[in-house]
């Protein structure tokens, strides 16, 4: 299974395509947003810049890959972007003021 990673428990194998690829950095970057619980540690661990880092590379897909996508994986990349945008620039405000308060 030269094209197949290791996937759950029971021995399946998760497919290698371009919409769990996109998925997996998705949700990688929920985790480090602190969204989701890491699945290891059942933790939330939060890092911005590592967040920050995925969703740049999500956008660097979506600029290398024009006009090379089905519809399918243009709205996935497309949308999933949106949403991890829009959630770290909440989180990136949020954490400005309450640091702001802090100071006062």
């Amino acid at each position: 299974a030269g094209a197949a990673v290791d996937g759950a428990e029971d021995g399946s194998e998760a497919e290698i395509n371009f919409l769990n690829y996109v998925t997996s950095l998705g949700f990688q970057a929920m985790i480090f947003m602190g969204v989701i619980p890491h699945p290891m540690t059942d933790k939330i661990e939060k890092n911005l810049a590592q967040a920050k880092f995925l969703i740049d590379t999500l956008s660097m897909l979506k600029e290398k890959t024009v006009g090379n996508l089905t519809e399918q994986e243009n709205n996935l990349l497309e949308s999933s972007i949106y949403e991890l945008q829009m959630k770290y620039v909440e989180l990136v405000q949020e954490e400005a003021s309450s640091e702001g308060e802090k100071k006062e």
